[in-house]
Parts: structure tokens; sequence; C-alpha cells
């Protein structure tokens, strides 16, 4: 069984469920009622569930973000600080009818930031990004590593 979802926030399953894998969780709607804005961990789970892979190849740093279900024009790419990448956007939630009757929800909403500190190579002014069912790909060059010129010197005698 997992913990994780409780932790985490957001609507509840049926603990009486017994294909639910949640755990349930006896502080939950203590100090916040459940589902709250003020809750905490709200954001959170949106924030985790922003999975980015970062590769380096020899040309350039590579990153990947599962972004499911988001259009480019709500997904940000930013440089900051100079070397700084930063990817963020907002996952709006579904209206809710009050005669709606929800057996489970695990589709997180709510805003996520992913920050990642690049090394001095980054070529930050040539950062590229393009997104295509759902993933984002930004690809930030690195500039070339410069050989040492080496000079043959010839020995007299």
């Amino acid at each position: 069984m997992s913990l994780i979802p409780s932790f985490f926030g957001g609507r509840r399953t049926n603990v009486f469920d017994p294909f639910s894998l949640d755990v349930w969780d006896p502080s939950e709607g203590f100090l916040w009622p459940s589902g709250s804005a003020n809750a905490p961990g709200k954001d959170v789970a949106a924030f985790t569930n922003a999975k980015v892979d970062w590769r380096e190849t020899p040309e350039a740093h590579v990153f990947k973000a599962d972004l499911p279900g988001l259009k480019k024009e709500e997904v940000k790419v930013e440089v900051e600080d100079g070397n700084i990448l930063q990817i963020s956007g907002e996952r709006s939630s579904e209206n809710e009818e009050k005669s709606d009757k929800w057996h489970r929800v695990e589709r997180s909403s709510g805003k996520f930031m992913r920050r990642f500190r690049l090394p001095e190579n980054a070529k930050m002014e040539e950062v590229k990004a393009c997104m295509e069912s759902g993933v984002l790909q930004v690809t930030v060059p690195k500039e070339l590593e410069r050989k040492p010129e080496v000079k043959s010197i010839d020995i007299s005698g």
C-alpha cells in the first residue's frame, strides 16, 4: 500500500474501496477541510507530477518534461539569473457539479515549477523548446570544448 497520496492532498478515494491503494489519513480535514484551497500540499501534487529528464550530450543539455493534457500556451520556459532554466505552468481543475459523484481523482491540478541550475558551458541565449504529444523538450546548446593548442618546439643541440 502507498502512503504517498495521503501526504499530498487532493480528494480522497473511498477508504472502503477494495481496489484502492490509498491509505486513509486520520489527520485529513483536521485543520483544513478536504479539498480546501488553503490545505498544505494542494499545489505540491502538481509540482511533483511534473516529471523531467535531464541528459547531457556532447552538444547540448536536453530536458524532457511529461506534461499530459497541457497546451504549449499553458507552459512557460524561462531563463533566470543567466544560468537557471525554469519550466512552469498551470493545469486547471475540472468543473465540479454538486450532483457529481467522484469515485477516484488521481490527476493533479494546480501550478508546477521546476528549476535547474546549468553549468557554465550552457549557451542560455540559444535555448530552444518544442512541445509534442504532451512532452516538452528544451534543448540548451553547450559551448564547444576548446582543446588546448599544442605547439611543438624543436630542440637544438
